[in-house]
């Protein structure tokens, strides 16, 4: 007598989310009355470095965006540093007009040294969104900017996002989001875990999600992204565990006035968390991984059943079997993030037209 066979769950590649985006870039291109432009800034020899700019260089081809690459420092000659003269390349981009967007493939030095260069890109040009400017926005959910405020050295920083509609106010745009966690969250959409029946900045309440690496590329922005859509956010790192939530805590005896007076927070709040990893992933409706090594694996057992599973880092951060756990396995999110820089190029050159 036979037995059927266990029902895996779906193996869902980057490319379906990545074509609902390509629709959508190549109608904005076609509306713009100038093409944007923008330039890579390739100062290294690192091979994921080349690939990524190669990659960026094809999509842009075939989207109809100008794209130039201008090799630096080691990647121009094997007898210069690498790294050397970046800062003065990307000096040359902020200053000529013609440029809308700029990509500086890191790493180059180190963590210090390579984000005081993403402060020297001018923000009106930052296509990652790795000036401060936008990680202080994303960090206080202010999602509505006007372009010129990021050019004052001192301002007043405008108040948190607190609205039911996806459309910038008159004489506003949407503040520029890091690519990689905002592909992240697009994946998350396609998937249904953001409800769109829900008001817009609250679509993802009701789901726990766990992001596994608390970098301030992609783990922490992307954490606070989530917890700031409503979700509740379990943010794991080598040494220690947060919980990233815009929901504040009910009081032991709280009153239906103090509790209806304040739903939750205009943006996220972080607080230790007691939970292990195990505990963590056994609550979760979400698992997303970044962490840079091969040797990382997320335990296959420990997942909640019918769980969404994300890896976003180079090495595949979960196990073979993942899918015996996993309702939706996502291995790479890549092509997405291309897509999102693009998004990102446009909106800049929007902001560089109010």
């Amino acid at each position: 007598m036979s037995t059927a066979a266990a029902r895996k769950g779906l193996l869902l590649k980057a490319d379906p989310i990545a074509a609902t985006f390509r629709d959508e870039v190549k109608r904005s291109l076609e509306e713009c009355s100038r093409r944007p432009k923008l330039v890579g800034i390739l100062a290294t020899t690192s091979a994921p470095s080349k690939n990524y700019a190669e990659f960026t260089r094809k999509q842009c081809e075939e989207l109809g965006v100008e794209y130039v690459l201008k090799l630096i420092g080691a990647a121009a000659s094997p007898e210069l540093d690498e790294g050397e003269g970046v800062e003065e390349a990307i000096i040359e981009a902020n200053e000529d007009e013609s440029i809308h967007g700029i990509m500086v493939y890191f790493p180059i030095f180190g963590v210090q040294q390579d984000q005081y260069l993403q402060q020297v890109v001018s923000p009106l040009k930052d296509v990652e969104g790795l000036h401060f400017k936008f990680h202080y926005n994303l960090y206080h959910n202010i999602r509505f900017i006007e372009p010129k405020s990021l050019l004052a050295s001192t301002n007043t920083p405008p108040a948190p996002t607190v609205t039911e509609t996806e459309e910038p106010p008159a004489g506003t745009a949407k503040s520029i989001i890091p690519c990689t966690p905002l592909a992240i969250v697009k994946c998350l959409e396609f998937t249904g875990v953001y409800n769109r029946i829900l008001p817009y900045g609250d679509r993802a309440y009701g789901k726990t999600i766990t992001v596994i690496n608390r970098s301030e590329v992609v783990g922490r922005p992307l954490a606070a992204l989530l917890a700031n859509d409503g979700a509740r956010v379990i943010s794991v790192d080598i040494d220690s565990i947060q919980e990233y939530t815009k929901r504040p805590r009910i009081a032991a005896n709280p009153s239906s006035e103090s509790t209806s007076a304040q739903r939750y927070h205009p943006r996220h709040i972080v607080h230790p968390s007691n939970l292990t990893l195990q505990e963590a992933l056994a609550i979760s409706d979400v698992v997303i991984s970044a962490v840079p090594s091969p040797n990382y694996k997320v335990n296959t057992e420990w997942l909640k059943d019918g769980c969404i599973c994300v890896n976003v880092a180079a090495d595949k951060n979960f196990e073979k079997d993942v899918r015996d756990k996993a309702s939706i396995y996502i291995p790479a999110v890549g092509k997405v993030t291309v897509f999102m820089l693009i998004r990102n190029l446009l909106r800049l050159q929007q902001y560089q037209q109010l």
